[in-house]
């Protein structure tokens, strides 16, 4: 166990060359943030070994508890048994040694939205792994094809980006650089519908669909209520049973985490310069004082533990 992750102690990680549900074998998830925690407990939960890879002991532990608690609380609400619990958990290890990364077939990194963390990441992987190993970026906003540039092999640098909560959301975006192989997206999909998602193809451009199309949404609702046009609650009534909505967008917004949804439109905001993407000051308030959604306990509403609302 060390205390910070040492990419020079990374061995070559092995990907298996036979095609088809056959090819996945152990995924090693870089991050046992909330989205790695989502992650990981999807890919075990289909059958697939996972070894999780965080930066110290601590954020290990709190990663792999994170896994525990949410299937907790899916048991309660009778979305899974124990037993199913069990299982998806006896295929989740972690570690602080990246080296033991040396057994999986394919890389999943979910560390923060940071561009530079995550080229560090890939340049020093791609410095001493193997070179044909196909790596996947968990990324809402960024650049794959400026990613990619930290690699000698930018074919086999793709994006999954996953909704949160990953397990309930059947959804991901396939992310193309402008150098990803067929091939490499053909086994990335390949793996997107072993572990029971429905994928769709995206070609690399800010935001991609999902977050580009939600954010001017989420924005605009922070907006009404910032003008007093209606309280809260009021708003995410009216969207949800109006427009067909599970939650409405504030809710929505709470469970994305306030300061992930502030970091997504400022990346947008940069990089297209469209005033749609400029976000509210009302959001930068709340993210100034900590009211950053389910994950704290407060947001535009006060949740209990169980990220139910008060």
């Amino acid at each position: 166990m060390v205390e910070k992750l040492k990419f020079e102690d990374l061995q070559s990680p092995v990907l298996s060359k036979r095609k088809g549900e056959e090819a996945f074998q152990t995924v090693g998830v870089i991050g046992l943030g909330v989205m790695g925690q989502g992650i990981a407990e999807t890919v075990a939960g289909a059958g697939i070994e996972v070894i999780g890879v965080e930066k110290a002991a601590a954020p290990l532990k709190a990663g792999l508890d994170g896994i525990s608690r949410a299937m907790d609380h899916e048991i309660k609400r009778w979305g899974k048994t124990p037993s199913e619990k069990k299982a998806v958990l006896s295929r989740v290890r972690g570690t602080t040694d990246l080296a033991v990364l040396k057994e999986c077939d394919i890389i999943i990194e979910a560390v923060d939205e940071n561009f530079d963390l995550k080229r560090r990441i890939i340049e020093a992987f791609y410095a001493i792994g193997k070179q044909d190993t196909v790596f996947i970026s968990n990324t809402a906003t960024l650049s794959l094809t400026k990613l990619a540039q930290a690699s000698q092999r930018p074919d086999r640098i793709i994006g999954m980006h996953f909704l949160n909560p990953v397990p309930q959301i059947p959804l991901v975006e396939i992310v193309r650089g402008m150098q990803t192989s067929d091939e490499t997206f053909q086994l990335v999909k390949a793996f997107a519908k072993r572990i029971g998602k429905t994928p769709v193809e995206v070609f690399e451009y800010p935001g991609f669909i999902t977050t580009r199309t939600i954010l001017p949404m989420l924005n605009e609702a922070m907006h009404v209520l910032m003008e007093g046009i209606a309280h809260a609650d009021d708003i995410d009534t009216a969207m949800s049973l109006g427009y067909g909505m599970q939650t409405g967008p504030l809710e929505m917004a709470d469970a994305m985490g306030l300061d992930e949804v502030l970091m997504w439109m400022e990346a947008l905001y940069h990089e297209l310069g469209e005033p749609r993407y400029r976000p509210c000051p009302l959001l930068r308030r709340m993210v100034r004082e900590g009211k950053i959604g389910k994950k704290v306990g407060e947001g535009f509403f006060k949740y209990n533990d169980d990220g139910k609302r008060l």
